[in-house]
């Protein structure tokens, strides 16, 4: 898992107004949760950018006034007009402490029902996942060659070392569907 450095300030003021001033600063407030008391921080908005705008999953050093941690991102609020970030909350991690994230998942290979005039839908872009900080992938690949035209992979289908899918059994990750010119094409023949 790719590690991410993220510097912040401890901050002792909270409330609306202390809040409100730290965004006019251009600076988003943050909480660490998971650690033995709550840490409240703020960091600048512009660092925060690679590690929001990106489909990568990072496990994040945060640098607050000299004390290091390990975190993962849990909830992100943005503005519902302007789309500015509004509040962040980290959990801490730990090595020997499972960790659930939602992780991409990227297919690979040439589907045997696309060969045949299918499309391949990847239905879930980003499964959960629980595993502990050093085991935690990148991304989950899935190899679709075998995948035959109505076909689909249900996240019982997998099985990664190490690592634990939370998202519910019958959930389809990817499948592929009969185009309406595969169709027709099938009805022309009969």
């Amino acid at each position: 898992m790719q590690v991410f450095e993220l510097k912040g300030d401890v901050r002792s003021d909270l409330g609306k107004k202390a809040t409100k001033a730290l965004r006019a600063e251009e600076k988003v407030p943050c909480v660490l949760y998971g650690g033995e008391a709550n840490v409240h921080f703020a960091v600048a908005e512009r660092d925060l950018r690679k590690l929001l705008y990106t489909p990568n999953v990072y496990l994040v050093k945060l640098t607050l006034d000299g004390k290091s941690y390990d975190a993962v991102m849990r909830e992100i609020q943005f503005h519902p007009v302007t789309d500015r970030v509004l509040h962040i909350d980290f959990y801490q991690t730990a090595d020997d402490k499972p960790v659930v994230i939602e992780v991409p998942v990227r297919t690979e290979g040439f589907a045997e029902g696309v060969q045949a005039g299918g499309k391949l839908v990847l239905v879930s872009r980003k499964l959960k996942v629980k595993s502990l900080p050093k085991d935690m992938p990148d991304e989950l690949v899935l190899n679709v060659e075998k995948l035959g035209v109505g076909k689909s992979i249900k996240v019982k289908d997998l099985d990664f070392p190490h690592i634990e899918i939370v998202n519910a059994k019958s959930v389809v990750v990817a499948q592929v569907k009969l185009t309406r010119a595969a169709r027709a094409a099938q009805s022309e023949a009969k």
